[in-house]
């Protein structure tokens, strides 16, 4: 990847908006004085009005989280935003979890559009590559509405991106800061750009088959000049090996502070022609983080005795050991992202079009520098009991982007009835492409007081892993929606109808190659603890040459594949109605159709000749992996507004939730939630949810309110993970649960304090819920417990906030506290329980200094409280992260 070629692009736009804005003419003396007669004392609660109004008017329930309330929590980006709506948690940073259900019952939209997710793993987008700083509002709908897709289960996530201004508007933001984790980490250089040619020909001359016998069939090699046909054979293949990137170095040092900066510029002009407004916004941002962070994972025994120990520090450690394996890293993290945004709008009288050019960019960089000991494995080494610990260094580097092009168009027809059309085309692709994913191993031995004595490469395979991974996901887009508004004496009439269309491909490629020690023999390659962060250098081309490391192929052998191809297609029409009677009821529902059409089919590399292809593209095995399914969906919302400040509503939604395109495909990939190998299975059926939700909301005239709700999901044939242990780890495939159910209670309220103390006021929400799930045993293998909750679920969350603004308008603040109940991160299997993630209490402070009209100051801390994330099971510690505490500073100006 040209790094810096992509840099220049939001360079560009930066430089262009700086430009534009310094050279403005300064405030007037008298716009000075309108500073000091500006109402900001009420900052959050005069912007949430909008906000809370939206909400409100909605027919189904739903909660609305605004821009300005972003920027009081401090949040970077969309996903953790969102989980200070009620009833969501978010996991690994990235995805949602609504109402306790697993991200695979949540979904996302950008401006009511489709668009892919460049997550290896998931469907479901990854919502940390949005930036709060495009966001205008984040609505998540919780109960279903005929206008929404069906694959609907605890909630709708919109993301509306910021729009075309009225007026001229510019501003610039810098920011620095720090994880007080990450003075000290483990950087690397050199990075792989893809698979070398050299191998990518030799894949396709030799079939993948890079064994000596082979490689000599190939060439037609005979004994000349000392060499034997073997010896050729050898130099070709160890010149695939001195083809692969080996010049990886390690270094531990301080570690950058992180840095933002964010710029923005945009307009409207009249314009003669027609009479209309013609608008845009412009806006780039880039931002750099480091992290560093101790991890430990554990796989636990399976015959865990009352006495066993958590700790290897003794022999006696060792021979007591709770675990059958246990893994200490050291973990180095750098994350550079970009994005630029171009907004053009034109309006003309009720009628309004935009274009909106989204571009992300999320590169990450990782170095897990680790140790591994196995007190119970299949092969025991354990520093305090053998002197030996088998040690890794992988090195990660991934790109992934959104690139989004999308048309909206918004009309109004005065003239026929004030009938509204809305309509939308989205064309979007997401792309990762990990160039670099190498993995190398080790034994290290220790002398007997267990100091370190030295590093071995073993004299066997797999000693050097080389992984090249690309992923491309094209979403095409479209949908129209028909209003027409009728008034009766007493009754008001809203119909709505329209189409909504998508189309998906994906394509995913991943190759494997392994440096493998044909000596046979143990080879010493450091001696030198100071020395031990560079071990990898020891692959060099003089290595090379004086000993045998050869390379393989390492596809797997049809008709197992690695590869997949997938494609999916949604065409639906709905029709809607909302109806008020006398302002005091409200019903409102419809119905829906949709026609779902997916395949996925896993594929390899290795399809040179025609028995291969068909054993690959086996019909029964295309059959497996299709899902054709049609169907209608309804909902029914009915709410009751008093002559008062409050409202009740009632809702019920018929929805589905459909298996993600990899998992029907036994292709293998390792959860980035669970670091656990995982299998998509054909034969996955969809989930269909029966959904029951209530709603009491109250609402003050001073802006205060307060909620609380109740739901229902009654759930046939939940998706559920399960796992298989092999001799030293876990792997994981999913199965259809018989039902399962989900319940509970929600309160949310937003309170002005200031008869306690001038200034101050509190928002929060509570969430209170459970959930049961049964397996059939016939299908759910040694699962420990069929019946359980159901994997992701929390019986509580809870979202609380105080926060303060100064009468003079200057300065804000906000005290923020986040915290979920433990939930089922993996299912325990052969006796052993559940793994359980526990509470993580999050604590950030948010400061704001509004030094003048244009400008502002804020400090961020974040993890106050230093809690590290944990995962237990059976009451032993199978996961740890030392998350550390983030401390940043930002100055933005508004021109």
């Amino acid at each position: 990847m040209d790094t810096q070629m992509k840099f220049k692009k939001v360079a560009l736009a930066i430089s262009a908006a700086v430009t534009v804005a310094t050279s403005l003419p300064s405030v007037a003396e008298e716009e000075q004085a309108i500073e000091e007669v500006v109402a900001v004392g009420t900052r959050l609660q005069g912007s949430a009005a909008a906000v809370i109004e939206e909400r409100k008017n909605q027919a189904f329930v739903a909660d609305i989280l605004g821009a300005e309330q972003l920027s009081r929590t401090g949040d970077s980006d969309a996903a953790s935003a969102l989980r200070r709506v009620t009833g969501l948690t978010l996991v690994d940073g990235k995805f949602i979890y609504v109402r306790g259900l697993g991200e695979r019952y949540s979904s996302a939209r950008l401006n009511g559009a489709a668009v892919p997710s460049p997550d290896l793993t998931r469907n479901v987008i990854p919502l940390d590559i949005f930036p709060a700083s495009i966001i205008e509002s984040l609505a998540v709908q919780k109960a279903y509405s005929p206008s929404m897709p069906a694959a609907f289960g605890g909630g709708n996530i919109d993301i509306r991106t910021k729009s075309v201004p009225s007026e001229f508007t510019a501003g610039i933001e810098l920011g620095i800061g720090q994880n007080i984790n990450s003075d000290k980490g483990y950087t690397f250089s050199g990075t792989a750009e893809g698979i070398p040619q050299v191998l990518q020909d030799a894949v396709v001359r030799y079939r993948g088959n890079f064994d000596i016998g082979e490689v000599v069939d190939k060439n037609g090699f005979k004994d000349q000049d000392g060499l034997t046909r073997a010896d050729q054979a050898i130099d070709i293949i160890k010149g695939f090996v001195t083809s692969l990137p080996r010049d990886i170095e390690v270094k531990n040092e301080s570690l950058d502070p992180n840095f933002d900066v964010k710029a923005n510029i945009g307009n409207s002009f009249q314009e003669d022609w027609f009479g209309g407004t013609v608008g845009f916004m412009l806006a780039g941002s880039y931002d750099n983080d480091w992290n560093y962070s101790d991890r430990t994972t554990g796989v636990i025994d399976d015959s865990l005795s009352e006495n066993c120990t958590s700790k290897l520090e003794t022999a006696e450690d060792t021979i007591n050991s709770c675990y059958v394996t246990l893994k200490a890293s050291e973990v180095t993290t750098e994350t550079e992202r970009m994005n630029g945004v171009l907004n053009l709008g034109y309006r003309l009288d009720q009628h309004n079009i935009s274009y909106s050019k989204i571009y992300l960019e999320d590169n990450e960089r990782e170095s897990d520098l680790s140790v591994l000991q196995s007190p119970n494995g299949s092969t025991v080494r354990t520093i305090a009991g053998t002197g030996a610990a088998q040690r890794s260094h992988q090195f990660n580097y991934e790109e992934r982007t959104l690139d989004i092009d999308q048309v909206v168009g918004q009309h109004t027809f005065l003239d026929y009835w004030g009938l509204g059309v809305d309509w939308q085309y989205t064309e979007s692709k997401a792309q990762t492409d990990i160039p670099t994913d190498i993995d190398f191993k080790f034994i290290d031995n220790y002398n007997d007081d267990g100091s370190y004595k030295n590093s071995i490469v073993t004299g066997d395979d797999n000693r050097v892993t080389y992984a090249f991974t690309d992923m491309e996901d094209n979403v095409k887009s479209y949908s129209g929606n028909v209003t027409l508004p009728l008034t009766f004496d007493g009754i008001e009439i809203t119909l709505k109808g329209g189409y909504d269309f998508m189309d998906r491909a994906r394509v995913y490629n991943t190759s494997n190659f392994v440096v493998n020690n044909k000596s046979g023999i143990s080879i010493p390659v450091n001696f030198d603890s100071s020395e031990i962060n560079s071990i990898t250098s020891y692959l060099d081309s003089e290595f090379i040459d004086n000993n045998t490391f050869l390379l393989t192929f390492n596809e797997p052998q049809a008709p197992a594949a690695d590869d997949y191809i997938a494609a999916q297609k949604i065409d639906a029409g709905y029709g809607e109605f909302d109806i008020f009677f006398d302002n005091t009821w409200r019903i409102s529902g419809g119905i829906r159709y949709e026609d779902f059409k997916q395949v996925s089919l896993a594929t390899s590399s290795l399809i040179f000749d025609r028995v291969t292809m068909e054993t690959i593209y086996d019909e029964e095995r295309i059959l497996a992996g299709t899902v054709n399914e049609d169907n209608f969906f309804n909902a029914l919302s009915l709410t009751y507004l008093s002559d008062g400040n409050y409202q009740i509503r009632f809702g019920y939604g018929e929805t589905t939730v459909r298996p993600d395109l990899r998992e029907l495909v036994p292709v293998a990939y390792y959860d980035p939630l669970t670091d656990i190998r995982t299998f998509g299975v054909a034969g996955l059926k969809s989930s269909d949810l029966k959904n029951y939700d209530a709603r009491f909301e109250y609402y003050m005239d001073n802006g205060d309110n307060f909620s609380v709700a109740a739901f229902y999901k009654d759930i046939t044939a939940p998706i559920e993970t399960i796992l298989r242990v092999g001799d030293e780890d876990y792997t994981a495939t999913f199965v259809n649960g018989e039902e399962g159910e989900v319940y509970g209670i929600e309160a949310e309220w937003l309170y002005d304090l200031s008869g306690v103390a001038s200034g101050f006021f509190t928002s929060g929400n509570i969430t209170l819920s459970d959930s049961e799930v049964s397996i059939d045993p016939a299908r759910a293998g040694n699962l420990t417990n069929p019946t359980k909750r159901m994997t992701g679920h929390s019986e509580y969350v809870v979202n609380m906030q105080l926060n303060y603004d100064s009468a003079d308008g200057q300065h804000s603040g906000s005290l923020v506290y986040n915290v979920f109940g433990e939930r089922i991160l993996a299912s325990g299997i052969g006796g052993r329980d559940d793994a359980y993630e526990q509470p993580f209490h999050s604590l950030d402070l948010v400061y704001t200094w509004y030094p003048d009209f244009n400008s502002k100051v804020k400090f961020k801390v974040k993890n106050l409280l230093n809690e590290d994330q944990e995962v237990t099971q059976s009451d032993v510690v199978v996961r740890q992260k030392d998350v550390g505490t983030s401390i940043s500073l930002s100055y933005s100006y508004e021109f």
